[in-house]
């Protein structure tokens, strides 16, 4: 029983990790397109 649980905690924290990485690459992706809009409206001026 114990064995189950702990096979059971390692996939969900193995499964947190994708998560965090998977968000992180999204935050990531949204500064790029502020950063180059920001750079488009510093050119415009």
């Amino acid at each position: 029983m114990i064995r189950a649980i702990l096979v059971g905690l390692a996939l969900f924290s193995l499964a947190a990790c994708e998560t965090a990485k998977g968000a992180g690459k999204d935050i990531e992706k949204a500064g790029d397109a502020i950063q180059g809009a920001a750079t488009d409206v510093q050119q415009n001026i």
